[in-house]
């Protein structure tokens, strides 16, 4: 079965990613940067903590114990930790051209 591959925008924290994704991952790539992108925004006015990277950081530490604590509620943790190396691997790959950038 063959995937189309698509390049598609997303903005997180102001700042706009091109990023490819399968075509029927598009949803779900969305969802995952308005999730990233509200956690972040939530983290960067409690103003508790300043600079992208470091809101960066705390989202992500934020979602991970929120999928932690979610192991228990029915969830199958072997499929979600293949699912977040997936798109831990995606974004890896999408994201490498941005470090050109700066």
């Amino acid at each position: 079965m063959s995937r189309n591959v698509i390049s598609m925008d997303v903005s997180i924290l102001g700042r706009e990613y091109r990023i490819a994704c399968p075509d029927n991952e598009k949803e779900r790539l969305q969802q995952a940067a308005h999730l990233l992108d509200r956690k972040m925004r939530e983290i960067r006015d409690s103003g508790k903590v300043s600079g992208a990277e470091k809101i960066a950081v705390m989202a992500a530490l934020n979602i991970t114990h929120d999928y932690i604590s979610s192991r228990g509620a029915g969830i199958d943790p072997a499929e979600l930790t293949a699912r977040l190396a997936h798109i831990d691997a995606q974004l890896d790959s999408a994201l490498s051209p941005q470090d050109n950038l700066l």
